[in-house]
């Protein structure tokens, strides 16, 4: 007989691991323990060499679903002749050094959804069911380890039966925190925008009203959703007018991938992240006839953002829809009802979380509200993702529910904290060789938004116990999360670290795919504060670790009205125009924008430059026509890019752009693409033309610079990588001509991965 001591770390608390490795000891004939602590779950296991082979086996092929394996340490301990049986100990949460995870929000599982549609089952149509493979974890937890106690179910006491469920390693809820049921569980209520309760079945009466026109603010993990009938474009169209979301495209759950057939184009690989344990919101090509059925849900959008439902509620709202089938079958057929599901966050604010804050501050917009009693401790937006032709992975757009907080692994490096930029706001702490990055908090324009921050600092510095050695920050003086980071650099005595912004965009795409060796860097978006305090945004870096070169950049054009010219791409068709020395076509061409002429005679006399690719991107829609002023950022960009998909393949034989050596910088010339384009009469032509031209110069551009410094590895970073037409198209060309091409994958490639590339850009700064 062998006794061994195995340390496990990895994700591996509230997935149902202890009961996991219980069972094994069981059948393999095992004494011992195991137990939860700082670290993950330590384990002694005494009994004969195979049954230690075979536990060690069957730890790793067996694993439950939910959970992670990512260190498994084994260190031989002296037997004890009186061990006698297997036993889960309580929870250790003294000494040590904190180093386990909490797990992510997961969808409901196959055995809850049989239970839950069973009659004879105890929790028949119980909104809250849940077992160790399912349910929330992250948006409950208020500290480690993960315990009942430790979550905003500590208020409900188990009632005999759930207590037994919870208690009995050999059962599926065994410590499943969340556990409860109709009689010791939160409750549902449906009270009107006053605040007066409804009567009848909640579920039931909820589905009326939304059949009726209206809409319904409905209580879900990580906060309320606004819900109404995506078929009702009277109901859209009041949504959005009440929201002031004039065109922002919303999201669409649905029953199963079955019921999106009729809408979007699906293949086996976003079917299988649509049905995953995260439950995304997953962008799919529309269909001939898409705008028409779902009127005003994405106006001039190629793509529909769908989902799947995630909780029990969620559930059985389509269950009711159906008619209250028995069994699961049903959920296999196609099911007509439509729910547009947008988070219910007003004018930019944070998402709400809480009962008396949604009556207050959706007054007005919702029509009802669905709430529950189960308090939300953490808000946690939806994940949205879409998967890019030929990758071979998903691309995150925005990494929260059902992703967050999942470790992202490193090299390892001391501990520090990254507060991200100003748009599309996420935080990432690092603790040894793994990183923690914030859901979604949201653009820091809202004093709302900026205390979101300072309140997940605090909670994620109490959940990962860490003590960060340095902060970091984007380069702008005057973004909060800079001055928040410089305040907590000096009240905890630690370096406060500027990391330029395309620098971080590329350290992002370096750490996730942990490469410490040179590398070019094609950093491309919006706008990001320079070095010189210019604003740039189409750049070739040369990025080593901590350091990094400007080796070129884009031709600068004019940014005339500052802000305004991000907001109006009108004005960047002018500045186009002004590019091209044709400044006098201005106010022809934009006579109905009054401020045309003004326009003009700004960009005679001169105004900042930018190398933004973000705001070429507004130019080609500028002169083509498109979108004179955005609803919401990127709305151009997108749009621009749906034309050129629904196009087509066009064949762009000159290479219209320059390229040449200023001042030891490469500089790309887009102004013969412009030129080329700003005559066009179709516009959907005009887009594809920018498309296609815009990837070989790109390519060219990279490849001039990969012949001059011997590298010939590119990372890629920034948000127009969110263009799959661009991503995709410059992937085969640099694949083409040898160079290999790293992309963001873990994070989002735009502003809500920095804080994940400042994270690492400081770490080998210290």
């Amino acid at each position: 007989m062998i006794r061994r001591r195995l340390t496990v770390r990895g994700l591996v608390q509230g997935v149902g691991f202890r009961p996991f490795v219980y069972r094994l000891a069981q059948e393999l004939a095992l004494n011992g323990w195991v137990r939860n602590d700082a670290g993950g779950v330590t384990l002694e296991v005494q009994g004969t060499a195979d049954a230690q082979a075979g536990l060690l086996h069957r730890l790793r092929a067996e694993i439950p679903p939910l959970a992670r394996i990512d260190h498994l340490d084994v260190l031989s301990v002296p037997a004890d002749p009186d061990a006698k049986g297997f036993t889960i100990l309580a929870s250790d949460s003294a000494g040590g050094e904190l180093t386990a995870s909490i797990g992510p929000d997961t969808a409901v599982c196959p055995a809850c959804l049989a239970e839950l549609f069973d009659p004879a089952n105890r929790r028949y149509r119980y909104a809250f069911i849940n077992c160790t493979d399912c349910g929330p974890r992250y948006t409950i937890t208020r500290c480690l380890p993960y315990d009942r106690a430790q979550t905003s179910m500590a208020r409900f006491s188990q009632c005999p039966v759930c207590l037994a469920e919870y208690t009995e390693p050999a059962w599926r809820r065994f410590h499943a925190e969340p556990n409860a049921c109709p009689d010791c569980g939160p409750q549902l209520a449906l009270v009107d925008a006053s605040g007066r309760s409804i009567s009848g079945d909640p579920v039931a009466e909820t589905l009326v009203r939304i059949r009726h026109g209206e809409i319904v603010a409905i209580k879900g993990l990580g906060g309320f959703h606004l819900v109404c009938d995506a078929r009702n474009a009277a109901a859209v169209g009041a949504l959005r007018e009440r929201k002031q979301r004039e065109e922002k495209p919303l999201a669409l759950m649905l029953a199963n991938a079955a019921s999106c057939v009729n809408w979007v184009e699906a293949g086996e690989d976003e079917v299988a992240e649509l049905t995953s344990h995260a439950r995304p919101v997953v962008l799919l090509r529309k269909k001939a006839g898409a705008d028409e059925q779902l009127a005003g849900v994405a106006p001039g959008l190629a793509w529909l953002g769908m989902m799947l439902p995630y909780t029990p509620l969620h559930y059985l709202l389509f269950h009711e829809a159906a008619g209250r089938p028995l069994g699961l079958g049903w959920l296999a057929a196609p099911q007509p009802l439509a729910l547009v599901m947008t988070s219910a966050n007003p004018h930019g604010e944070p998402l709400v979380t809480d009962n008396a804050e949604a009556l207050k501050s959706l007054q007005g917009i919702a029509d009802a509200f669905l709430l529950h009693d189960r308090d939300i401790v953490i808000r946690c937006d939806d994940s949205v993702l879409r998967r890019l032709p030929g990758s071979g992975g998903p691309q995150f757009i925005r990494r929260a529910r059902g992703y967050t907080p999942c470790a992202i692994p490193l090299a390892r490096g001391p501990d520090v904290l990254a507060l991200g930029g100003f748009y599309k706001n996420t935080l990432c702490f690092t603790r040894g060789d793994q990183a923690f990055l914030s859901q979604h908090i949201g653009d820091l324009d809202r004093v709302a938004n900026c205390r979101s921050l300072e309140a997940m600092v605090e909670h994620m510095q109490e959940l990962l116990d860490v003590r960060p050695h340095a902060i970091a920050h984007d380069l702008h003086p005057d973004f909060f999360s800079t001055q928040l980071a410089q305040l907590l650099a000096e009240r905890w005595q630690v370096p406060a670290v500027a990391v330029q912004h395309h620098h971080a965009h590329i350290g992002a795409v370096l750490a996730e795919h942990k490469m410490d060796a040179p590398v070019l860097g094609l950093a491309l978006d919006g706008i990001g504060f320079g070095r010189d305090g210019a604003p740039w945004g189409g750049e070739l870096l040369l990025v080593d670790g901590a350091h990094f070169e400007r080796l070129g950049h884009l031709r600068p054009i004019g940014l005339p009205g500052g802000d305004r010219a991000a907001r109006e791409p009108w004005r960047m068709g002018g500045a186009a125009l002004a590019l091209l020395g044709r400044q006098s076509e201005i106010a022809e061409r934009y006579a109905d924008e009054p401020g045309a002429a003004v326009l003009a005679q700004m960009l005679e006399r001169g105004v900042p430059q930018t190398t933004s690719m973000g705001r070429y991107f507004d130019a080609a829609a500028g002169l083509l026509g498109i979108q004179p002023r955005m609803r919401f950022e990127g709305q151009a960009a997108m749009r621009l890019e749906g034309l050129a998909e629904s196009y087509g393949r066009v064949d762009v034989s000159a290479a219209l752009h320059g390229l040449a050596g200023e001042s030891g910088s490469l500089i790309l010339d887009l102004a013969p693409l412009l030129q080329a384009i700003s005559s066009v009469s179709d516009a959907g032509y005009g887009a594809a033309v920018f498309h296609a031209a815009l990837v070989p110069a790109l390519a060219g551009w990279v490849e001039a610079a990969a012949d001059s410094s011997g590298i010939r590895m590119v990372a890629c970073g920034g948000g127009c990588f969110l263009n799959a037409l661009l991503a995709g198209g410059l992937r085969r060309k640099l694949e083409g001509r040898g160079i290999g091409m790293l992309e963001a994958r873990l994070v989002p490639p735009g502003d809500g991965g920095l804080a994940l590339g400042q994270a690492w850009v400081a770490q080998r700064t210290l």
